[in-house]
């Protein structure tokens, strides 16, 4: 059983300066698509789904993906993540870190969980939002 590869080392953008919620979805999703994960519309369906409500899962961490709709749009199943030191305003919060997530049928669904578990690792998920390593990031996202 072969592991499907979601995350690569381009798709890593750690210390990205500050921006705005929007600029941080529009990367996200200019990043799925320059590695192929999605066509060029997959950023603005990102940008429709956070309109509908909000991808802010807590704990700084946002997962910001396109709506239902885009599914089409979706070439291969992915993740990008791009760390924000400083964070990105969601709403009330700030989000650290940004996962982009592209998904065919359910397959995204294991990535979620894998980022759900991280998350509950208070260690790991700190050290995720200030680390430069981008091995070690790829280390616990595969």
């Amino acid at each position: 059983f072969e592991k499907k590869v979601v995350i690569v080392a381009d798709g890593i953008k750690l210390n990205q300066a500050p921006v705005s919620k929007k600029e941080a979805i529009q990367a996200a999703g200019e990043l799925l698509a320059k590695l192929g994960y999605v066509d060029d519309s997959y950023a603005d369906a990102m940008q429709e789904r956070e309109k509908l409500m909000t991808t802010y899962m807590g704990m700084g961490v946002a997962i910001p993906h396109g709506t239902t709709q885009a599914k089409g749009t979706v070439k291969k199943t992915g993740i990008v993540l791009l760390q924000y030191p400083e964070g990105v305003d969601f709403g009330e919060e700030k989000a650290q870190l940004v996962f982009g997530i592209a998904g065919i049928g359910d397959e995204h669904l294991d990535l979620l969980s894998k980022i759900c578990e991280m998350l509950e690792d208070q260690e790991v998920l700190e050290t995720l939002k200030t680390t430069n390593d981008t091995e070690w990031v790829l280390e616990k996202l595969s």
